[in-house]
């Protein structure tokens, strides 16, 4: 028995009607190779493969208790009534199985809420593909996992190598816990609260450190405080949702992204920052709708340390950072971007990764879960500024294939929630030299969710325009220095000059023509008589008088 965080807690009291608070994968699978050994890749050995792997997966058999009264946080045991039919099912894509009908097959399956008297999570084995392809949906609640710790668990369920791994059974075997009774429960939330006091003194001191900290760096000569909550404009996709949701999906070149990073000294996550906002300002165009300012992003920040990777839970903290879209030039967005999340990133710095779940801690649950329920129901996201206008993640993901239950892996979608006053969520993974793009909305707020997907291959391609311009012009520049190296390098003439054209024209150097002739004739006599040469100089000499008369 273990009760879930402050901030765990707060995924399920998000959750209303319209909001489910789970995260989401779709991937598809080439089981072609399976076929031609006669193998097969069906539900069946998706559950046999899940079922040998259930204790490298601890989410996946526990379920929730809640307190009487909800006087403290939910408590995780051990399911007594685990049964994994209840958690894998199987649907039909309908022809030609293409991207948007399985789109739309997943939209409708990721928009109903995980029932919560069972573990929270499920899996839907998706046949009917083009190319006798598959697909599985695995839906899994926040209150379990965040993106670290969801995408060890998609590791731990996938193999390296066609062949099925077996994965022994842990020493000790899994046994289920028994559901406590009330008394048990009352009696663990009152032992948990009446250690609040030191908790909160001890958040009060770390928050106070924090607000001394960003008070410094906002006085710096050099620093820039982040965009703050409260300060995006309002937008379309900023108001109350519907529980109806809509998905599309986009797979861009890592290795294309990579050379717009290097090309402009920023980072992959700025890269897809600059798509995700240009791609959000095209859709906003296309629509002539105007907005009072740039975009405001909210970015999740994984603050778990290496030696917790495995752990479940939420070690999550966020930051808020512009998308620069009031500016025209892409590159000037990107320039900005960058310039942006290095001052967020010195902002979360100076906060510090424990406030978030540090306060966390102090929410009342049964306040906190009608007030949420209340602000879905009265639709007040349509009367107050944006906290922030979407949500966009970037999970690493492996840099090597896949393959499930013996099926190779070759896409991988993910999925981010969406609530009331943030209707978008784009969340994107690595998988080995691909950028996988899942877009989650909501259609009744945004009626076109392929209009975004189409608008990242164009903000790609466009910054890809632009290094080709930047190489150009730096191949120009190359090739003209080293000509102007090699001219300079060139071996000056031992040709004799030209004399000046004045030696020549000038009228007053014709009158000694006389006296030269005489200077021959002289010269000729002296070598007859073989007179030495500086006597023959000496007889010249008086020559020179000549002019004086």
């Amino acid at each position: 028995m273990k009760r879930l965080t402050g901030l765990d807690a707060g995924f399920l009291w998000m959750e209303t009607p319209s909001s489910a608070m789970h995260v989401s994968g779709l991937a598809v699978y080439d089981p072609t190779d399976l076929a031609e050994q006669g193998r097969s890749f069906g539900i069946d050995d998706v559950k046999a493969m899940i079922r040998g792997r259930l204790h490298l997966a601890p989410p996946f058999r526990q379920r929730l208790v809640e307190v009487p009264l909800q006087l403290h946080f939910p408590l995780w045991i051990e399911d007594p009534a685990f049964d994994l039919d209840q958690h894998v099912r199987q649907a039909t894509v309908p022809a030609p199985g293409g991207l948007r009908e399985l789109a739309e097959v997943a939209a409708r399956l990721n928009a109903t809420q995980l029932d919560r008297s069972r573990p929270l999570w499920e899996l839907w084995y998706l046949e009917g593909l083009e190319d006798g392809r598959v697909a599985t949906l695995t839906k899994v609640h926040h209150a379990a996992i965040d993106g670290a710790s969801g995408s060890e668990i998609t590791v731990a369920l996938f193999d390296l190598s066609p062949e099925v791994a077996t994965h022994p059974e842990p020493d000790e075997p899994w046994r289920p816990d028994p559901v406590p009774t009330d008394v048990e429960m009352l009696t663990y939330a009152a032992t948990s609260l009446a250690r609040q006091p030191r908790r909160v003194v001890r958040a009060l001191r770390r928050t106070g450190e924090a607000t001394l900290r960003v008070g410094q760096m906002a006085r710096g000569a050099t620093s820039h405080l982040a965009p703050l909550p409260f300060t995006a404009p309002a937008t379309s996709f900023n108001g109350a949702i519907s529980a109806r949701r809509s998905i599309s999906m986009a797979t861009l070149s890592l290795t294309d992204v990579k050379r717009v990073k290097n090309a402009f000294g920023a980072t992959v996550n700025d890269v897809v920052l600059a798509l995700c906002g240009s791609a959000v300002r095209r859709y906003l165009a296309d629509r002539a709708e105007e907005v009072d300012g740039p975009l405001l992003a909210m970015v999740p920040v994984s603050v778990r340390p290496e030696e917790a990777r495995a752990d479940m839970g939420n070690q999550v903290s966020s930051m808020f950072t512009t998308l620069a879209t009031d500016l025209d030039d892409p590159v000037e967005r990107l320039g900005a971007i960058h310039e942006g999340m290095k001052d967020a990133k010195e902002q979360h710095r100076a906060i510090g990764a424990d406030t978030l779940t540090d306060w966390a801690e102090f929410a009342t649950p049964a306040v906190f879960g009608r007030a949420m329920r209340l602000y879905a129901r009265t639709h007040l996201a349509d009367r107050h500024r944006p906290i922030f206008n979407l949500t966009i993640s970037n999970v690493p993901g492996p840099p090597f294939p896949l393959w499930s239950a013996g099926a190779k892996m070759v896409a991988n979608f993910p999925l981010g929630p969406i609530f009331d006053g943030a209707a978008l969520n784009m969340t994107v993974m690595s998988y080995q030299d691909r950028l996988d793009f899942g877009i989650q909305t909501c259609p009744d707020v945004i009626d076109d969710a392929w209009a975004l997907a189409d608008g990242l291959h164009e903000a790609l391609a466009e910054l890809l325009a632009a290094v080709d311009d930047l190489e150009a012009a730096a191949d120009a520049a190359t090739g003209a220095a080293a000509q102007e190296e090699a001219t300079l390098a060139e071996p000056a003439s031992t040709e004799q000059p030209p004399p000046p054209p004045t030696a020549t024209k000038a009228p007053a150097k014709k009158a000694p023509a006389k006296k030269a002739a005489a200077k021959r004739a002289a010269t000729k006599k002296a070598a007859a008589t073989k007179a030495p040469a500086t006597r023959a100089a000496t007889r010249k000499a008086p020559a020179k008088k000549a002019p004086r008369a």
